[in-house]
C-alpha cells in the first residue's frame, strides 16, 4: 500500500531549514539545495510516520536523539571502501612517499590524517589501509588518523569495524586477507588497522582545535554549508595544514572561488591540494605532476 504523502508547506520547511542552520551550520541555500532538503524531508517524514514537519519539528525540539536522526537521515550517503580510486592511490604513490622522505629523520616519525565527515568509517580504514601498503616498515611510525563525523549513530558503525556487502568492492583479495577477518556477521577491520583511527563526533561549522595534519580528506560533505561557512571551514583546514600537507575533496569538488590559498596538483585524472611548504608568493596555475 502507498504511503500517504507529507503534509509539508514552504514556511515549515523553511522553520526548519532555519533550526538546522541554527545547531548544525548545515545550509541548503541553492535551487539544488533546496530541491535536495524538501525531498529528504518528505521522505523521512513519512519514514517516520509523521503527519506533517510540525510534529517533526516538536519532536527534535524535544530530544536531541531525535535531531541527530534527523540529520543523519538527511546527510546519510552511500559509502564504501576506495570509493575514490584515483584519490587513494595518489596517497600511496604520492603523498605517503613525499611525507616519509621529508619526516624520515624524525623523532618520533608521526603521521596525521584527518577524515573530516568519515560517515560509517570505510573512507578512514581505506586510508588506513592504503598507508599500510605504501609505507614500508609502517609499525616504526606513529600513525595517527583522526575520523570525524556529526552522527553519533555513523561513528558506532564504524567503531564497530564490521562491513559486507557492495561497500567492500573495491578492495582486492590481499587486502582483505592482510586487513580483515571473516566472520558470520562480515568482515572486521584487524586490530592492526583499527589502531590506527580514532573516531570521535564533530560538527565542522564550530572550530575545534585538532593539531596539525600531514593530509586532510574531505570528501563530499562541503556542499552542505553556505558559501561564507564553507570558506570559513576551509580556511580553518588550510591552517590545520602542515607545510607541505595535502588537501583532497570528492571527485566533482574543487576549491576554484574559493579564497583558500593551496597549489593544485593534477595527477592523472585526479587533482588534489598542497599547502606550500615555504613561506611565500603562491603558484595559481596548475601545476601537472602527470600519471601516478
Amino acid at each position: 500500500m502507498k504511503e500517504k504523502a507529507a503534509s509539508v508547506t514552504a514556511c515549515e520547511l523553511d522553520e526548519l531549514r532555519e533550526l538546522i542552520v541554527e545547531r548544525s551550520g548545515i545550509s541548503f541555500d541553492d535551487a539544488a539545495g533546496e530541491r535536495f532538503f524538501s525531498t529528504r524531508m518528505r521522505d523521512y517524514i513519512i519514514e517516520k510516520k509523521l503527519r506533517s514537519v510540525t510534529d517533526l519539528l516538536r519532536a527534535v525540539h524535544g530530544s536531541n536523539a531525535e535531531y541527530d536522526a534527523m540529520i543523519e537521515g538527511l546527510l546519510t550517503q552511500d559509502t564504501s571502501f576506495f570509493r575514490y580510486p584515483g584519490v587513494f592511490e595518489a596517497l600511496a604513490k604520492k603523498i605517503v612517499p613525499e611525507l616519509q622522505e621529508n619526516k624520515f629523520w624524525d623523532n618520533p616519525r608521526t603521521l596525521r590524517i584527518w577524515s573530516a565527515a568519515c560517515s560509517t568509517g570505510e573512507e578512514a580504514y581505506s586510508i588506513a589501509i592504503a598507508v599500510a601498503d605504501a609505507l614500508p616498515f609502517a609499525e616504526a611510525w606513529r600513525i595517527e588518523i583522526l575520523a570525524t563525523d556529526i552522527s553519533r549513530r555513523a561513528l558506532q558503525h564504524a567503531e564497530r569495524g564490521v562491513y559486507s556487502g557492495r561497500s567492500l568492492d573495491n578492495l582486492n583479495a590481499q587486502q582483505l586477507e592482510n586487513y580483515f577477518t571473516k566472520t558470520r556477521h562480515g568482515y572486521v577491520v584487524k586490530p592492526r588497522i583499527r589502531r590506527m583511527v580514532t573516531f570521535t563526533p564533530m560538527n565542522l561549522s564550530r572550530a575545534v582545535y585538532v593539531g596539525r595534519m600531514d593530509c586532510i580528506f574531505c570528501m563530499n560533505v562541503l556542499m552542505y554549508f553556505s558559501e561564507e561557512r564553507r570558506n570559513s571551514i576551509l580556511q580553518r583546514f588550510s591552517e590545520c595544514l602542515e607545510p607541505g600537507g595535502y588537501f583532497l575533496l570528492g571527485h566533482a569538488e574543487s576549491l576554484d572561488g574559493t579564497s583558500v590559498r593551496l597549489e593544485r596538483l593534477v595527477l592523472g585524472d585526479c587533482q588534489i591540494y598542497r599547502k606550500p611548504a615555504k613561506d611565500g608568493a603562491i603558484r595559481h596555475a596548475v601545476v601537472a605532476e602527470g600519471s601516478l
